[in-house]
């Protein structure tokens, strides 16, 4: 049963993944469409952030009040949501009000299903669930370079991924009986909830807490910014552009694949530093000067 569970845990963090790389690979497009300077890219970006920071300090509540199953479920329903709304807007301010709801979706089920996993199952499963993220956030932008090409445009793209993701919310309240029989909510009722500033006197938590940000920005910047740097600095075609962004998300999956196989030979801190060589080295590949376009 636990196994079947953490199957459905998987599928929804492919659904989380999917909309995280649409607003990069369509960028290019969706800018000259709607009429603003590149630069407000980061204005929608950090909407969404800002209502997966909030909903993400409300996840432990929520969680023991409705369950991790029934919460999963609703964000991302909400996120569908969000995203058709994309889907339909013609006007930058309509995108930065769907944000709001598609960031609070994902923040949400991020946070349970990160604190679900890291309680129940062993730390590999947790370098593949995020893998399983990077699945989604991989597919994505196939699916807007192919909506590129397509009369329907970066509209379609969104709507496309909105249909998914609601197909993908069926699946997850179809699966609710699973949570119950796992006996999760009545565990997570006996799980103390400590205050926000309790929690940040944790040892060792500031130290974890910047260094996730520093790779949250390297991540979020990549994402953002990689299809649109191909088009205006390479003088790539938009739709080659966007295929070539998702191989930062194929690389993420891979890596975090390979995270999960050898954490049978090394700890944690050891999964860390290596982690950071390795990307130290890639920033080194990224600024050395090339002719290549």
């Amino acid at each position: 049963m636990y196994a079947l569970l953490l199957t459905i845990i998987y599928i929804a963090f492919i659904s989380l993944g999917l909309p995280d790389s649409l607003v990069g690979s369509g960028w290019p497009v969706m800018q000259r469409d709607l009429g603003v300077p590149l630069s407000y890219a980061g204005i929608i970006t950090m909407t969404i952030s800002v209502g997966t920071i909030f909903s993400s300090l409300m996840s432990d509540r929520l969680t023991k009040r409705f369950g991790t199953g029934m919460i999963t479920a609703v964000s991302v329903l909400t996120t569908a949501i969000a995203l058709y709304g994309f889907s339909i807007s013609n006007h930058f301010y309509l995108l930065v009000l769907w944000a709001i709801p598609y960031g609070m979706g994902a923040g949400a089920v991020d946070a349970a299903l990160n604190n679900y996993v890291a309680l129940y199952y062993a730390s590999r499963h947790m370098n593949w669930l995020h893998a399983f993220w990077g699945v989604g956030a991989a597919i994505s932008p196939n699916i807007m370079a192919y909506y590129l090409l397509d009369a329907s445009g970066w509209q379609g793209g969104y709507k496309t991924v909105a249909i998914i993701q609601i197909i993908l919310t069926a699946c997850l309240f179809l699966s609710l009986p699973l949570w119950k029989a796992n006996g999760l909510q009545e565990t997570l009722d006996q799980t103390e909830v400590k205050p926000f500033k309790e929690t940040l006197r944790l040892k060792g938590l500031s130290f974890m807490l910047v260094t996730f940000l520093a790779y949250s920005a390297v991540e979020q910047t990549t994402a953002l910014w990689a299809t649109t740097y191909l088009v205006e600095g390479r003088g790539i075609d938009v739709e080659t552009a966007a295929r070539y962004g998702a191989l930062f998300f194929v690389g993420i999956t891979a890596g975090r694949f390979l995270s999960g196989v050898v954490t049978r030979w090394f700890n944690d801190r050891q999964l860390i530093r290596i982690g950071l060589a390795v990307l130290c080295g890639g920033v080194v590949l990224i600024l050395i000067p090339t002719d290549i376009q």
